[in-house]
């Protein structure tokens, strides 16, 4: 991918013609775990023209849904059962430039990540900045997406750097009450483990942990590799052994129990995974793809809903000129 500043993503326009030429299908799955066709419906539309969305996150307390935009660093909000997402935060709240990864912890509050600067935190219920966590500007990191593990700590990625930040409890009162400010340091260095990397790529992406704590899941979105980071004592990095595919172009990720689904951003698809108990390997059980998820970024469960954000990247935003189509929405995709 590209290295501009303000590219998520980047695909030469022989690729994105294919894209156009995609069309909705299941791709085998493992016997007897049948593949039904993906169906795609909309779950709600956002409010406001060109916004490219890219994070999403559920608050599990509530049912409400937000939503983050790549091109203004708008947050939106869809309240439980609502056809149209309003407008939470503006463009340009607190100086943030963009909204990449989105997290709403046991809590109540708000994680959003700004490539360009860290980490933000936000009280749900008065729209209050809490603290901010910046990372060094002289590494010019492109922070990425986050996963929260049950004691409160985020843990948040870069994808230019094979690294991990991490926010832990103790580091987020200290900032609540000392200014609202902090750094965001390194947790892991992933380097050994990926090995050298093309001049200008983009290496890690999502990130989830497992319900536990005990450990962290990463893509490696150029290689298609996914690592496993032990969270305790010190963080222990593996490759976990995928057996019938890869995680190419993988984004966002969601794992509930021992189900790991990866979305797949240029390929317009998603993949569904069964993991070992320890999280060590993991089986290619169904993928999906469909034009109709057009570049899409990440997701997640609300109740029984599978919600896709979809970016229309090739549609303008981060790729240059274009003319999306309006409203931008969120799916919902049934046979995943």
């Amino acid at each position: 991918m590209s290295r501009s500043t303000r590219l998520r993503i980047a695909a030469p326009a022989a690729l994105m013609l294919a894209l156009a030429a995609c069309s909705t299908s299941a791709e085998p799955a493992a016997p007897n775990d049948p593949a039904p066709a993906a169906r795609v419906g909309t779950a709600f539309e956002l409010p406001e023209e060109r916004a490219y969305p890219e994070g999403i996150a559920v608050d599990s307390r509530t049912g409400d849904v937000y939503v983050g935009s790549w091109t203004t660093g708008a947050i939106y909000r869809a309240t439980a059962g609502a056809s149209r997402a309003e407008i939470f935060l503006p463009s340009g709240a607190d100086g943030r430039l963009t909204a990449n990864g989105l997290r709403v912890d046991s809590a109540g509050r708000l994680w959003v990540t700004d490539h360009t600067a860290g980490v933000a935190v936000y009280d749900t219920g008065t729209r209050a900045l809490l603290a901010r966590f910046d990372a060094a500007a002289a590494d010019k990191p492109f922070i990425n997406d986050l996963a929260m593990t049950p004691d409160g700590s985020a843990y948040i990625t870069d994808s230019v750097r094979p690294v991990i930040y991490r926010v832990g409890p103790e580091q987020l009162a200290d900032a609540m009450a000392n200014g609202g400010r902090g750094n965001l340091p390194v947790y892991a260095d992933l380097s050994a483990a990926i090995g050298p990397s093309a001049p200008g790529s983009y290496i890690l992406n999502g990130i989830v942990a497992d319900e536990s704590g005990r450990y962290l899941l990463t893509v490696d979105m150029a290689s298609g590799n996914l690592y496993r980071i032990t969270v305790q004592p010190q963080p222990a990095i593996t490759k976990v052994d995928l057996k019938g595919g890869n995680v190419i172009n993988g984004d966002g990720l969601e794992l509930r129990g021992d189900t790991l689904w990866a979305v797949h951003n240029k390929d317009n698809a998603i993949s569904r995974w069964q993991l070992s108990g320890d999280g060590a390997t993991a089986e290619l059980r169904q993928r999906v793809t469909d034009e109709a998820l057009r570049i899409p970024t990440t997701m997640a469960h609300s109740g029984d809903r599978t919600l896709v954000v979809v970016s229309q990247f090739d549609r303008g935003g981060p790729m240059g000129d274009g003319t999306p189509s309006n409203p931008f929405r969120v799916v919902t995709v049934e046979g995943i």
